[in-house]
């Protein structure tokens, strides 16, 4: 029996367009190229590597096969860049745009380097994407967003105060789409990720993601860094719920789900605490020889949202969206794919 992934998948085969993927060679941006070229896609693709990587596309390449990536066109620039933004989206019907700086700590620390990627580079793409006649522009969308509202779940309407610039400038993105919309008639819709994790996560520099860090740390026999207490709690949510959500987003034809903002999650929330015996449950099937450190608990992190637990029924109902993995499923598929890189890096 297919799941709501395999579905929409289908859906996506049996309708070609032309999509641009911004942040290809990155983690999720990666996977969102290989399941449109697996789909029968032409697809173009942006990056500068300032945080993804060639091997992230080397790895696609080699899934999909050589007839798959021949319908891929790659370019090498910056979405900062006006020019650059407007010729990546001329002949294309579909947006999915996940081009930016992550991390709330980098934001703290330069906060105008976050702005220029994430608000300047997100202002070029949509100006490109309506001057082209995009059919639909999709966009990467945060849980951050919320900010310091304590209300659980997360409901789309509901937000708060931001806690860090890159809050701010996730917030404007969803502004400046509205208004695009309202202004120019560019149908976007906007995704709110909740600790999106998978392989092709990247575990190394001061901004890694907790998932893969903690991977490369047991691995390494060395601490997982706590921040706080290990009750903070996150709704960590599998790659290919997002990638699902993306494909959604890109082809739904429901004159109601246009322009509008969508948490993509799985609506259960897990602390820090559970997700650090997690992982260690999932290492020791692939590893049983491994021993692993217990956490060490250091200051809790400026910027950092206490819990997070999104509602996803919007999205259930007017995009479709079903996710199809748990964290607990997720972390499989993750963690055996780090085992196996670590053994392909030596």
């Amino acid at each position: 029996m297919s799941d709501a992934f395999d579905d929409i998948l289908a859906k996506v085969e049996a309708n070609p367009r032309r999509w641009l993927v911004t942040g290809s060679a990155g983690f999720i941006g990666s996977h969102l190229l290989e399941n449109l070229l697996r789909a029968g896609q032409q697809v173009t693709s942006l990056d500068n590597f300032a945080t993804g990587h060639q091997h992230n596309l080397d790895q696609v390449r080699e899934a999909v096969g050589e007839a798959a990536w021949a319908r891929h066109r790659f370019i090498q620039g910056d979405i900062a860049d006006a020019e650059t933004a407007r010729q990546a989206c001329e002949g294309i019907d579909v947006v999915l745009h996940q081009a930016a700086l992550g991390s709330v700590p980098r934001s703290i620390k330069d906060p105008l380097t976050t702005h220029r990627a994430n608000a300047t580079g997100f202002l070029n793409m949509l100006t490109g994407a309506k001057d082209a006649g995009v059919k639909r522009f999709v966009y990467a969308a945060s849980s951050s967003t919320y900010g310091d509202s304590p209300t659980l779940p997360k409901v789309e309407d509901v937000i708060g105060k931001p806690l860090s610039p890159y809050a701010v400038t996730k917030y404007l993105n969803e502004l400046y789409a509205d208004v695009f919309g309202r202004t120019y008639g560019l149908s976007s819709i906007g995704l709110r990720y909740f600790n999106v994790f998978g392989p092709r996560q990247d575990p190394n520099g001061a901004y890694a993601a907790v998932i893969p860090k903690w991977v490369a740390a047991m691995l390494n026999g060395t601490q997982c860094l706590i921040n706080g207490d290990g009750e903070t709690s996150r709704d960590f949510c599998f790659i290919r719920n997002v990638v699902q959500a993306n494909l959604r987003a890109g082809i739904t034809d429901n004159p109601d789900a246009s322009n509008q903002v969508y948490n993509v999650a799985v609506g259960d929330r897990t602390t820090l605490n559970q997700l650090h015996a997690a992982i260690a449950a999932a290492l020791a099937t692939e590893r049983p020889d491994l021993k692993v450190e217990a956490p060490k608990y250091q200051d809790f992190r400026a910027g950092d949202v206490r819990h997070s637990l999104a509602d996803v029924s919007k999205a259930s109902k007017l995009l479709g969206y079903a996710p199809t993995h748990d964290v607990g499923a997720g972390l499989k598929q993750a963690v055996a794919w780090y085992v196996q890189d670590a053994v392909k890096r030596g």
